[in-house]
C-alpha cells in the first residue's frame, strides 16, 4: 500500500491502534490476496453470528484468534515527511527524501498533507515539510486542512518537535513560496525548533532541493541516532521507487498527430496531439499530466537577442556551464515569463521611478499584472538599461517543463498520451507574442517530429475506485481534457455510474472542442447529461457556473447521491465562480446556510468527491 492508499482507507469502527495494525497486515499483498481475506472475514463474521456459529474456518478457529497489541510509539524514532503539492514536485521531492532517509538507515513515514493524521502532530519529534504554493499565495488543495489546522487555534504546543521546510513556489507570482513561510513560521511559534532554516526554491527546485534534501538526511540521523534504525520500526508506507523516465530523465516520444480542433473564427488555436510512449515504460492513470520540456520560440529568441544588442554567438559561462548566448535563450532560460527577481535585478540597471515604484511594498496589484501580461523582451524595451550577456542569463529562470493534462485513457489508446493545447499568441504594444511551451507543441509537425516528456501522477484528480458511482466533469475551454480520458477508461470499465459533462467556451461553431465525441458518447448512452455554455453567442453571456445554477436541483440530487464532481481549468476565475456557484446550490437546494454550505463542500472535499485541477 502506498502512503496515500493506506491514509485514504477509512478505519470506520476499529480504533485507531486496530485499524493502523491492520494496515501492517494488508502492506504488499495482491489484489488476489485481498480479495480472498475480504470473504474470508465475511466467513469469519458470519461464524460469530447466531446462525453460522461453529463455522469458523478450522485454520483459524475462534479461539486462535490473536489479541491486538497496544500500538507502538514510533513517532518519537522517525523522521515524518509531509508534503503539500499541487503539480507534483512536493510529492517528488518528499519521496526522494524518504527513499535517501532509508537508504541512510532511518525510519519514515512519507504522507500526503491531506492524509496525515493531524492528532500525530502532537507526538512527532522530527518533522520535514514540503509545500508548495498555489496561485498567488494559496496552499495546495491536498494540503488545505493541513494549513488551516496548523494556523488555527486547535494546533497543539510543540516544544518536543524539531523541524525543517522546504517551500516551493513561482517567483512570477508576488507572494512568493507564501504557505512554505506561514508553516515554517507557525511551527517555529508553536514552539518547535528548526532543525535548519526554510529553504524557499523557485520552479527551478532541484539546485537547491537537493542539498536540502542532503541536509535533512544528515541532520535527522544525527537527532535520532541508534534508535532510528529502520530495522527496529515498522513502517506504515512504503516509498515508490523512482521511475525510470521522469522529470530529469524525460523520454523522446515521436508525435503521432498534431492537428488543430478549433474553426475558423475561434478566439484561440486549440491542438489536438498524440504522443507515442511505445518502448518507455510510462503508464499514467486518467488525471495525470503529461511533462513536455519545450524550446523557446526562434522569434522571441531573436527579439531578445535585437533588444538586448548582443550576438547569438556570445560565449557565456553560468554556473560552470558554457554555451552560446543563442543557445542559453533557446533551450536553457525563461524567456516568455517574467519573475520578480528579475524585475529586481532589472530595476538596478534600469534606476526607474516606475519600476521601483512598482517592485516597493504597497505596489502589488501592479507588480501581479505586470508579471503577468509582460515578457523579457517588453522589461527590456519599457524600461532601458545595460546588461552584460553572462549577467543577463544569470538573472533569468532556468527553463522548466510545462504540464498538460492527459486527454486520454491507457485503456482505450494503449502507449499513447493525447494532449489538449490552446497555442498562446497574442499582440502586446503591436507585437505578436508566443507563450513558449505552446508555440513549441504547435510546431511539431512532419514525420521526425519529437518531444521530450514524462508522466506526473495527480493523485489529487482520479475517478472513483467504484465505477458505479455517478460523476459531473466541470471544465471549460481546454479543461475539458482530462474528461476525455475519464470518459475513454469509464467505457472500458463498463461503469455503471451516470456521466454529467458540463462544458464552455466563446462559441458553439468554432469552440467545442471534441464535439464529435461527445455526441456519440451521447448517442452510445456512454454521456448522460451534457450542459453547454457558450459566451458569446448569446446576451447576456452565460457560463458554467450559470448552467450549475439553472441544474442546481438535479446537481444536488446528484451529489446527495454520492456523486463525485471534479473541476478542471482556470484558477483565478473559474474555479472561485465555480466554487461559489455550488455554494448557493447547496443554500437553495439543500437548506444549507452559508456556513453550511461552505462545510458541506469542505467535507466532499475530504471525502475525495470535490476534485480540483485549477492552474
Amino acid at each position: 500500500m502506498t502512503a496515500n492508499t493506506a491514509a485514504a482507507v477509512p478505519f470506520g469502527p476499529l480504533d485507531p491502534a486496530r485499524g493502523e495494525l491492520l494496515l501492517r497486515v494488508l502492506d504488499g499483498l495482491e489484489p488476489d490476496a485481498l480479495q480472498w481475506l475480504s470473504g474470508f472475514t465475511a466467513g469469519v463474521a458470519y461464524a460469530r453470528t447466531p446462525a453460522g456459529a461453529g463455522t469458523v474456518p478450522a485454520v483459524l478457529p475462534a479461539a486462535a484468534l490473536p489479541a491486538v497489541p497496544a500500538p507502538r510509539q514510533e513517532t518519537a524514532a522517525r523522521l515524518a515527511i509531509v508534503y503539500g503539492s499541487q503539480t507534483g514536485n512536493g510529492r517528488r521531492i518528499a519521496e526522494r527524501l524518504g527513499r535517501a532517509a532509508e537508504a541512510a538507515g532511518l525510519a519514515t513515514r512519507v504522507c500526503a498533507a491531506r492524509d496525515y493524521p493531524l492528532r500525530d502532530l502532537a507526538q512527532e519529534r522530527l518533522l520535514s515539510v514540503v509545500v508548495s504554493t498555489h496561485g498567488d499565495g494559496d496552499p495546495p488543495d491536498d494540503a488545505r486542512g493541513f494549513v488551516e489546522y496548523l494556523l488555527g487555534r486547535r494546533a497543539p504546543q510543540l516544544p518536543n518537535l524539531r523541524f525543517s521546510v522546504l517551500a516551493l513556489g513561482d517567483s512570477s507570482y508576488p507572494r512568493f513560496c507564501e504557505t512554505g513561510r506561514q508553516v515554517d513560521e507557525r511551527l517555529a511559534a508553536l514552539g518547535a525548533e528548526r532543525l535548519l532554516p526554510r529553504v524557499d526554491c523557485d520552479v527551478d527546485f532541484e539546485r537547491l532541493a537537493a542539498p536540502w534534501l542532503e541536509e535533512v538526511v544528515g541532520r535527522a540521523r544525527e537527532a535520532l541516532g541508534a534508535s532510528a534504525a529502520a530495522s527496529n520500526v515498522t513502517r506504515l508506507h512504503r516509498v515508490p521507487e523512482a521511475p525510470r523516465h521522469g522529470r530529469e530523465q524525460p523520454f523522446d516520444a515521436p508525435v503521432l498527430a498534431n492537428e488543430r480542433i478549433t474553426g475558423r473564427g475561434a478566439a484561440r488555436e486549440v491542438r489536438h496531439l498524440e504522443i507515442s510512449l511505445a518502448g518507455s515504460g510510462l503508464e499514467y492513470r486518467p488525471g495525470d499530466a503529461l511533462g513536455v520540456w519545450h524550446e523557446n520560440p526562434p522569434p522571441v529568441v531573436a527579439t531578445v537577442l535585437e533588444t538586448l544588442g548582443a550576438p547569438a554567438a556570445t560565449a557565456v559561462t553560468v554556473d560552470g556551464r558554457q554555451q552560446s548566448l543563442g543557445d542559453w535563450l533557446g533551450r536553457g532560460r525563461e524567456i516568455t515569463r517574467l519573475t520578480r527577481p528579475f524585475l529586481a535585478a532589472h530595476a538596478q540597471r534600469a534606476r526607474s521611478a516606475e519600476l521601483e515604484a512598482i517592485l516597493a511594498s504597497g505596489g502589488e496589484a501592479r507588480l501581479r499584472e505586470v508579471l503577468k501580461s509582460l515578457q523579457v523582451v517588453d522589461v527590456l524595451r519599457r524600461w532601458p538599461a545595460a546588461w552584460e550577456a553572462g549577467d543577463f542569463v544569470a538573472a533569468l529562470r532556468p527553463l522548466a517543463p510545462r504540464l498538460y493534462s492527459i486527454a486520454s485513457s491507457m485503456s482505450a489508446v494503449g502507449e499513447e498520451a493525447h494532449l489538449t493545447v490552446a497555442v498562446v499568441d497574442y499582440e502586446s504594444g503591436g507585437e505578436r507574442r508566443l507563450g513558449a511551451a505552446s508555440a513549441h507543441l504547435a510546431g511539431l509537425t512532419g514525420d521526425e517530429a519529437r518531444v521530450r516528456v514524462f508522466v506526473e501522477p495527480n493523485e489529487r484528480f482520479r475517478l472513483p475506485e467504484d465505477p458505479s458511482r455517478d460523476v459531473i466533469m466541470i471544465g471549460p475551454g481546454t479543461g475539458i481534457a482530462p474528461y476525455r480520458g475519464f470518459l475513454q477508461e469509464r467505457e472500458a470499465q463498463g461503469a455503471r455510474g451516470r456521466n454529467w459533462l458540463v462544458f464552455g467556451n466563446r462559441h458553439f461553431a468554432s469552440e467545442f472542442l471534441y464535439q464529435l465525441e461527445w455526441q456519440e458518447a451521447a448517442r452510445k448512452g456512454l454521456l448522460h447529461r451534457v450542459d453547454l455554455a457558450f459566451s458569446r453567442d448569446r446576451t447576456p453571456r452565460a457560463y458554467v457556473q450559470d448552467r450549475l445554477r439553472e441544474a442546481g436541483a438535479e446537481l444536488w440530487s446528484w451529489l446527495e447521491g454520492g456523486a463525485h464532481l471534479y473541476v478542471c481549468g482556470d484558477a483565478e476565475r473559474m474555479a472561485p465562480d465555480v466554487h461559489a456557484a455550488l455554494v448557493e446550490v447547496a443554500i437553495h437546494h439543500g437548506g444549507l446556510d452559508r456556513d453550511g454550505a461552505e462545510a458541506k463542500l469542505r467535507d466532499l472535499a475530504d471525502q475525495r468527491r470535490y476534485l480540483r485541477d485549477v492552474y
